[in-house]
């Protein structure tokens, strides 16, 4: 059955105004054999907040005060030539010149001084970029560097002294979980809103994939249904202790608005980017070296196991960590370090959080009885060392 659920990143969240009117940018999917499918049909979910079943009340107001004084409003210019179908039947006739395309979205301040995280399709592209902080002050903003793998961007402005969010150990979210989502949507500063962790390592086909400009997306989200709106993109999803789990992306919609469904990429992958953009200008990011794909009941009875788990080596690229480490075509990853993969995207998630020249643990099967493997992950060009050198 063909699915016609449309995804719309939050570029559509950054609500795109191009003079006087909205702009929605329509991320469109690509394939991803053996991925996560998406979601058949919006669901709707309107639970209110409630009790834990402790009996103990619920009471999000402390993460709600850090929170919104950390979440910052971004907003966006970017020049844009628009073209006259007529002018080229006039002698003389001159192009306007460029008109500006403004754009809005949400950040989240990681570092006191200065340092906000978004999206990467809130700033791409922009040639001004300005951050408006919740207590009225404004600074210019600067890219320090752009991810499109992740769709994560880590910008600067010139201040000291900032309200931050602390990062929380995504791996350590659970389904059911009580979260905020907090950022600006539809202009609305300082907006709050409420749900529950609905999905972990969540695959929608959202991010393009490109080797030409050297994008792999890595797609984990944390799926929630706290409302999420054009505005939202880059905003903070924090749990009731009031620490980042995630950077709000997208949202699953016919309309465009929320219609139940968002998405957040992971903190683990977040503090990861920020990270080696930070340090290094680029991502450096780490290998394995298989081709995978999701476990089935077939695949599952090849290798010997008693029921559906992990990912299926269905390949191996030459020279690579998992050759070197003594993986072979046909075994199933089970496990990297201590966290169990149950899926394509669990196991991109993991990977996602080393780079090049870090030592890890595999488990595998293999005929029907776990193995650990030591592992010595590689960078896109086989080697095991960072491949950038630092920006600063």
């Amino acid at each position: 059955m063909k699915n016609t659920l449309t995804y719309f990143l939050a570029a559509l969240f950054g609500g795109a105004l191009a003079l006087g009117g909205h702009e929605a940018m329509q991320r469109n999917a690509r394939p991803n054999g053996g991925a996560a499918q998406p979601p058949a049909a919006p669901a709707h979910f309107t639970g209110l907040p409630g009790t834990l079943s402790t009996g103990a009340p619920v009471d999000f107001v402390p993460a709600a005060e850090t929170s919104v004084n950390a979440v910052v409003h971004v907003t966006t210019e970017t020049m844009v030539q628009y073209s006259d179908p007529f002018r080229d039947f006039f002698w003389g006739y001159r192009s306007p010149p460029p008109q500006p395309r403004e754009g809005v979205g949400s950040g989240v301040i990681i570092a006191s001084d200065g340092y906000i995280v978004t999206n990467n399709h809130v700033v791409e592209g922009a040639d001004k970029i300005t951050i408006h902080l919740n207590d009225g002050r404004s600074f210019s903003g600067k890219v320090i560097g752009r991810d499109p793998s992740t769709d994560i961007a880590l910008l600067k402005v010139d201040a000291d002294g900032l309200p931050t969010l602390p990062f929380a150990d995504s791996d350590d979210v659970k389904v059911g979980e009580w979260v905020l989502a907090v950022g600006n949507p539809m202009n609305l500063t300082s907006t709050v809103t409420a749900g529950i962790v609905s999905a972990k390592a969540r695959n929608i086909n959202l991010l393009q994939y490109d080797p030409g400009r050297d994008v792999f997306p890595i797609e984990s989200f944390i799926q929630t249904d706290a409302a999420v709106n054009p505005g939202n993109s880059g905003g903070a999803l924090v749990n009731t202790a009031g620490a980042l789990v995630g950077i709000n992306t997208a949202i699953a919609s016919t309309t465009g608005q929320y219609t139940g469904y968002s998405f957040a990429v992971p903190a683990n992958i977040v503090k990861k980017v920020t990270g080696d953009l930070l340090e290094y200008g680029s991502v450096q990011r780490a290998y394995i070296g298989v081709s995978i794909r999701n476990m089935d009941q077939d695949l599952a009875g090849q290798a010997q196991m008693d029921r559906i788990r992990g990912v299926f080596v269905n390949g191996i690229t030459e020279g690579g960590a998992a050759q070197k480490a003594g993986i072979v075509e046909g075994d199933v990853i089970v496990k990297v370090g201590t966290m169990e993969v149950n899926n394509v995207p669990q196991l991109q998630e993991q990977v996602g959080t080393f780079r090049p020249g870090d030592e890890v643990t595999v488990t595998i099967v293999r005929d029907g009885k776990e193995k650990v493997l030591e592992m010595e992950l590689r960078g896109k060009d086989g080697t095991n060392a960072l491949a950038a050198i630092a920006s600063k």
